[in-house]
């Protein structure tokens, strides 16, 4: 009999900082996706509630702080990284905050930039893209990125 295996996901926060018709995004600086979009994020911390993670990883990258009680949870992406690895993708909408986004992180980042959700930018990495797209589209509440 062979022993069960059970997933063992890597826990990520996607914040979509919204205002009006602008999102906040970040350039990647490290190895991963250099020089591609995504929005801020970052994975939870053991023993972390999921608002607060995101909240957390909000402040950290950009020095925005928001309630974690006024993110809104609009999409989550089941995503097949490798054959080893697999990710759950929450993703927050924050329309509410305190602070003016800065790049408190430049050794992973290379810049911060607001984009019209009309005019998106034109590499953002597939993973946190699958889900903002569902989130902007109302396309359902959940996505399976990279399974076969």
């Amino acid at each position: 009999m062979t022993p069960e295996r059970f997933a063992e996901p890597v826990i990520d926060t996607h914040v979509i900082l919204r205002a009006g018709d602008k999102l906040l995004f970040s350039q990647r600086g490290g190895p991963y996706g250099y020089g591609r979009w995504h929005m801020p994020s970052g994975k939870l911390d053991q023993g972390e509630p999921l608002r607060v993670g995101a909240a957390r990883e909000l402040l950290e990258e950009t020095g925005v702080e928001v309630d974690p009680e006024h993110l809104r949870m609009v999409h989550v992406v089941h995503h097949k990284q490798s054959a080893e690895a697999e990710r759950l993708g929450f993703f927050f909408e924050a329309t509410h905050w305190s602070g003016e986004p800065v790049n408190r992180e430049p050794e992973k980042c290379l810049r911060l930039q607001w984009f019209s959700v009309h005019e998106l930018p034109d590499d953002i990495i597939e993973y946190p893209e699958k889900g903002l797209l569902a989130y902007l589209d109302g396309d359902g509440a959940f996505t399976e990125h990279g399974w076969k």
